[in-house]
């Protein structure tokens, strides 16, 4: 992740200690699960925010999800006790949150009970749900429960969004789903793919934040996996990232120059934090060297999948992340996670865990390498069939990526 509220407009949050190293104040009206934590000595020592998929049963279609989840009953997935065994472990191995995801995790009749579990072993519970689900009630329980964030997938605003659900009337659902959350005072924050197709909707992307009064967002680059791999087409140019990301970093720092609590965090694509460094230098050098320097401190991409975060799928399956599900390194049915984390006699968890000396093409001499981190391994397994080529979907020019 790279939050841009942070380092381009200048705002701390919560989150810094873990993504960034810095020892900063609590955060007034930020109340989600960075705030107490101390930060690592090292990025290296991370211990992983586990994506787990509860379930791969969802209500919607979405075009571009990566675990093609429909709405059946999938055979074999954990059972509650299975669940809690496996959330134990979590919590003796130190994890700083556990992300439940899907499918569509409220379609879980346990999640819940799972989710008191948690919180009684002092993990941190996030949610990430199309929303459509949650009413009033949900949103109260959600909030009782001890959920210290709930992310609500949006991808456009009216039909654009329905287009990409599959579904007529996920956009009026998600929208009550967010607003339920705001009235029970549970934090919510939305999160949005990247496409050609909502691109340039952002700003009535920024507008509805503001106008609803939602303090976070989280904008996904495309990852090809799932259905997202058919959608490859639907993926920004490299000229279209730029203008997104110039967007994004823009109303940002308007909002918080306007006084607006708005959290806004770019994901997968950590090329994102040497563009933002570039902005700094021409717009305010000063300030550029010292977001340089938390951007070196976080690593980017070399401390992220495979060690910073990994993923564990609806039938116990553990993935190095939520979009390289046909890697398994083992099963928490059969070997406690954090036993199959730390394990590197698998060749591709060694390289993870150590990939600089691998990374090819045009990652190996990059410039930027401390910083980025040669971003996003799964997307240049697909594009290249090979893992450590360079991130297909880094947008900055051969000549910007020079060392200096």
């Amino acid at each position: 992740m790279i939050n841009i509220t942070k380092l381009y407009a200048g705002r701390p949050t919560t989150g810094d200690p873990i993504r960034y190293g810095e020892d900063g104040p609590a955060v007034i009206g930020h109340s989600h699960h960075f705030s107490e934590h101390a930060k690592p000595r090292e990025a290296s020592e991370r211990r992983p925010v586990v994506v787990w998929n509860t379930t791969r049963r969802c209500n919607l279609a979405c075009v571009h999800c990566y675990s093609d989840s429909e709405n059946l009953d999938y055979p074999n997935e954990l059972t509650t006790n299975e669940a809690k065994a496996f959330i134990d472990d979590l919590a003796s191995f130190g994890i700083p949150a556990l992300l439940f995801s899907g499918g569509e995790p409220l379609v879980r009749k346990d999640l819940f009970e799972l989710t008191d579990f948690a919180v009684s072993r002092k993990i941190r519970p996030v949610l990430s749900t199309n929303g459509t689900l949650i009413t009033a009630e949900i949103a109260a329980k959600l909030k009782s429960t001890g959920f210290i964030y709930v992310g609500i997938s949006l991808d456009g605003i009216g039909p654009t969004n329905d287009a990409f659900r599959g579904v007529k009337g996920a956009y009026e659902a998600a929208i009550r789903g967010f607003r339920h959350c705001r009235d029970v005072s549970q934090r919510v924050g939305l999160r949005l793919t990247l496409t050609r197709h909502n691109f340039r909707h952002l700003n009535e992307i920024f507008d509805f934040l503001i106008d609803e009064g939602i303090p976070r967002a989280c904008f996904y680059h495309l990852v090809y996996s799932g259905r997202g791999m058919k959608i490859e087409s639907d993926d920004l140019s490299h000229a279209e990232t730029r203008e997104a990301l110039d967007i994004i970093c823009r109303r940002t720092r308007q909002a918080v120059e306007a006084g607006i609590d708005l959290d806004i965090l770019t994901v997968d694509n950590h090329v994102d934090g040497p563009y933002l460094y570039l902005k700094l230098l021409d717009e305010d050098p000063e300030n550029a060297e010292k977001v340089k320097k938390l951007l070196e401190w976080n690593g980017g991409g070399m401390f992220s999948t495979g060690v910073g975060i990994g993923n564990v799928d609806w039938l116990g399956e553990v993935h190095p992340d939520q979009f390289w599900q046909d890697k398994s390194f083992g099963n928490v049915k059969t070997r406690p996670f954090s036993k199959i984390w730390l394990d590197t006699s698998d060749e591709l968890m060694a390289g993870l865990k150590n990939r600089r000396p691998l990374l090819k093409g045009k990652c190996s001499n990059c410039g930027f390498l401390k910083m980025c981190g040669g971003s996003l391994r799964v997307r240049a397994l697909r594009v290249f069939n090979d893992p450590w080529m360079h991130d297909p979907a880094c947008y900055l020019s051969e000549e910007e990526c020079l060392p200096r």
